[in-house]
């Protein structure tokens, strides 16, 4: 065999081997990596483990974990990190960004009608909002090349807003530098405010959204309550409270998904009905949980429910 054989056989070997390598290595601290994936539905969406371990891993040391510059990450605030992500949005997210067909349908179903009704908004126009959406559709489909491939924004979303607030911002961005090369010499008093509207929800909006949550919450069943606390608060895996309950972990990640989808359904209706429009409410709900103010741990275990005593009594 030549040089250039073996060369390209190396090159071969080393790109199949490299994503492995990243998931024992860079995430040997995240037990529940397995219990994320399946959480997330990455695999209908065609992204594997393994791109889905290095699209958490990229999140985190992006942000260092949500702690401050420099400072060390102990392994469960790196796990508390991972948890707080939307899982689905960025597995999603990543999967388009490799080109995954399935994940490019999904996208399109969900984000498209979205995306132009932001987009017609931005711009006050419609055939101006169709332009914008389509250059970011050409943007994220991946036309810029780096380093010899195809390369897409979506790779740098890190799942920690909601992606459709990420998909607002890039609209905005792409907006006001179009505005720049065309108005040169023109004001941009019209165009900044569009932009500055992805910026974080203002304060009345969290408080709106606390209160939802504190019903919504307060008002599901025990058990509800039992795998969201196990789950999210004390990092239970998948194992461990399908012990609990006497069913296998599968059972338990599809308990853990239609609660987590009947809670944002709850919750996205619970702030509409207090006067936000739709996308406001889905944009409120990329809050951060840790900035508003409540406890949820009081919330969701309640400690008087004889129920969830028998089951934390099990752990």
């Amino acid at each position: 065999m030549d040089s250039a054989s073996d060369s390209a056989d190396l090159e071969q070997a080393t790109a199949e081997v490299r994503p492995r390598d990243v998931v024992a290595s860079s995430l040997r601290d995240v037990e529940a990596v397995d219990d994320l994936y399946r959480l997330s539905g990455a695999e209908a969406f065609g992204l594997t483990l393994a791109d889905f371990a290095v699209a958490l891993d990229e999140a985190g040391r992006k942000s260092n974990f949500g702690l401050a510059a420099g400072a060390p990450a102990e392994a469960h605030q790196r796990q508390a990190f991972y948890r707080a992500l939307h899982l689905r949005e960025l597995a999603l997210a990543r999967a388009c960004a490799l080109g995954r067909e399935a994940a490019w349908t999904q996208f399109m179903a969900e984000f498209r009608g979205p995306v132009l009704q932001a987009a017609i908004g931005i711009t006050r126009s419609s055939s101006l909002g169709e332009e914008l959406a389509d250059s970011l559709y050409s943007e994220l489909f991946g036309l810029t090349q780096r380093d010899g491939r195809r390369w897409s924004p979506l790779e740098t979303y890190s799942g920690r807003g909601s992606l459709m607030g990420w998909l607002r911002a890039m609209l905005a961005q792409r907006h006001v530098n179009h505005f720049r090369k065309t108005h040169r010499e023109s004001p941009l008093e019209d165009v900044e405010p569009v932009a500055n509207a992805v910026a974080e929800p203002q304060p009345v909006q969290a408080t709106e959204l606390a209160e939802a949550v504190s019903g919504v919450l307060g008002g599901l069943d025990a058990e509800a309550r039992f795998l969201l606390s196990a789950y999210y608060l004390d990092r239970r895996t998948l194992l461990e409270l399908g012990g609990v309950l006497r069913v296998h972990e599968a059972t338990v990640s599809r308990k853990l998904k239609r609660v987590t989808e009947e809670v944002r359904k709850k919750l996205l209706k619970a702030l509409q009905n207090r006067g936000m429009s739709r996308r406001a409410a889905e944009e409120a709900l990329g809050v951060d949980p840790g900035d508003l103010d409540l406890n949820l741990r009081k919330l969701l275990q309640a400690p008087g429910d004889p129920a969830f005593l028998r089951k934390e009594g099990g752990l």
